[in-house]
C-alpha cells in the first residue's frame, strides 16, 4: 500500500510539474490587438473624370479615410521558445472607416499576414504576405512620417515611398543591428506553372544609424506574371489588380510592363529634439516586354526633401518639396516632369489622438503615354484622384487615432 501511495503522490507530483511548465510555457506568449482609425474631410480644386482624361475636371469635396495612417486592425504575437528564440507572426486588415468596406476587396489580410521565427543573434525569417526590404530600410528617412502616403509626398506614389508595397508568397530575412548596420533581403514566388521568373520579384535593403544620422538603400523588382507583358493579373506576386502597381496617371500607359523595378536611398539628421531633416531620391523603371504596348524602358528618377518642426510637445509642423523627371522615350519628345509642396500642421491630443491639416500642390509639364499615345502630362497627387490639367491642389483635415 505504501508503495502504491508513494506512486500516486510522484504521478500527482509530476502531473503538476507539467501543469507549470505549461503555464510558463503559456506566460511567456503574448498576442496584441492593435489598430489605427483615421477619417477626415478633404478637397480636391480637379478631379478628372476617368484615369487619363485631359479634359472634364471638377473641384470636389469628400469624405476621406487613412490620409495620415492607413485604417488598420490587427494581431501581432510572439511566443518565447528557449535560448533567445522566438515564434512571430502578425495578421492586418485594412479597412474603410467611412463606408466599413475592406481595404482590398476578396482579402481578409491584405495589410499583413505571415509567421516566422526570430533570434536577437541570428535575426529572422518570416513567410508570408509582408512588406518588403526595399520599404522596410527606407520608410525612417522616407517622406512618409511627416507629410503621409495618402494626401502627397511623391507624384503619383510611383516611388512606393508613400504608401508602399506588400507581397504575396514571400520569404524574407532581416538581420539584428550590427553596431547600426541591418541588412535584408526578399523572394516572392510567382507560381505561375513553366516559368519560375513569372510573377516572381525580389527585394533587397539596407539600413545604417549612427547617433543622429541614419541613411537607408533599398532595391525591388516586380515581374509580371504575363510573361513579356500584358496586363498585371492577380497572380502576380505584389498585390492584385493593376492599381497596386503603382498606377497613377503619372504611370498609366507603362502598366503592362514585362516587370517594374526600383531602386531608392534615403537619408536624415536630427538637430535637436525640435528639427529634423530628410531627403531621398529614386529611380522607378517600367521594363518594355513584346506584350507591353510601348517600346522602350520607360524611367522616371525623383528627389526629395521634408524638413520637420516641433516647436512644443503637441505640435509638429513639416513642409517637403519634391521634383520627378522622365527620361525621353517612347516617342516623348518632351518628358513629363512633375514638382510638388506639401505642409503639415499637426496637433497631439493624446498619445493616441491627433487632429492634422495637410495641403498639398503638385504642377506637371512636358507628355507621357497613355493608351499607347503621347498626350500631355497631367497632375496626380499621391492616391487621390488625378486632376484633369496640368495643376492640381489638395487639402484635407482629419483625425487620428490609434489603440
Amino acid at each position: 500500500m505504501k508503495k502504491t501511495y508513494k506512486k500516486e503522490a510522484r504521478l500527482a507530483v509530476a502531473g503538476m510539474a507539467a501543469m507549470l511548465a505549461a503555464g510558463g510555457a503559456f506566460a511567456q506568449s503574448s498576442v496584441t490587438l492593435y489598430g489605427v482609425i483615421d477619417t477626415g474631410m478633404g478637397y480636391l480644386n480637379s478631379q478628372a473624370p476617368s484615369t487619363g482624361a485631359t479634359k472634364g475636371g471638377k473641384s470636389v469635396f469628400k469624405l476621406v479615410e487613412g490620409v495620415w495612417g492607413g485604417e488598420r486592425f490587427g494581431f501581432r504575437g510572439s511566443e518565447d521558445l528557449g535560448g533567445g528564440t522566438r515564434a512571430i507572426f502578425q495578421l492586418e486588415e485594412g479597412y474603410n472607416a467611412d463606408t466599413g468596406a475592406e481595404s482590398k476587396a476578396g482579402l481578409m489580410f491584405s495589410r499583413a499576414s505571415w509567421v516566422g521565427i526570430a533570434n536577437d543573434t541570428y535575426g529572422s525569417f518570416t513567410a508570408g504576405r509582408q512588406y518588403t526590404p526595399y520599404y522596410n530600410m527606407l520608410a525612417q528617412y522616407g517622406p512618409t512620417p511627416w507629410l503621409t502616403g495618402a494626401f502627397g509626398a511623391h507624384p503619383g506614389d510611383l516611388d512606393a515611398l508613400d504608401t508602399d508595397y506588400r507581397i504575396n508568397n514571400s520569404l524574407m530575412y532581416t538581420s539584428p543591428s550590427y553596431g547600426g548596420l541591418k541588412v535584408s533581403g526578399m523572394y516572392a514566388f510567382g507560381g505561375v506553372p513553366g516559368s519560375t521568373n513569372a510573377g516572381a520579384s525580389w527585394s533587397v535593403g539596407a539600413q545604417y544609424l549612427a547617433g543622429a544620422a541614419g541613411i537607408g538603400v533599398g532595391f525591388a523588382r516586380f515581374n509580371n506574371a504575363t510573361e513579356g507583358g500584358g496586363a498585371w493579373s492577380s497572380s502576380s506576386t505584389a498585390y492584385s489588380g493593376t492599381g497596386e502597381q503603382g498606377e497613377s496617371s503619372i504611370t498609366n500607359g507603362y502598366q503592362n510592363a514585362a516587370a517594374q523595378q526600383r531602386f531608392a536611398v534615403t537619408g536624415g539628421y536630427t538637430f535637436s529634439p525640435q528639427w529634423d531633416v530628410s531627403a531621398s531620391y529614386s529611380n522607378v523603371q517600367y521594363i518594355a516586354g513584346p506584350k507591353s504596348g510601348f517600346a522602350s524602358t520607360a524611367i522616371f528618377n525623383t528627389g526629395g526633401a521634408v524638413l520637420h518642426f516641433r516647436p512644443m510637445v503637441a505640435w509638429d509642423f513639416a513642409a517637403g518639396y519634391s521634383y520627378t523627371r522622365a527620361t525621353q522615350a517612347n516617342g516623348v519628345e518632351d518628358a513629363a516632369s512633375y514638382q510638388q509642396i506639401n505642409l503639415t500642421q499637426l496637433y497631439n491630443l493624446s498619445k493616441s489622438t491627433r487632429i492634422y491639416v495637410l495641403e498639398a500642390f503638385q504642377r506637371a509639364n512636358g507628355q507621357t503615354i497613355n493608351g499607347g499615345k503621347v498626350v500631355a502630362a497631367t497632375a496626380a497627387i499621391a492616391e487621390q484622384s488625378a486632376a484633369s490639367c496640368r495643376s492640381q491642389f489638395g487639402a484635407t483635415i482629419g483625425i487620428n487615432h490609434t489603440f
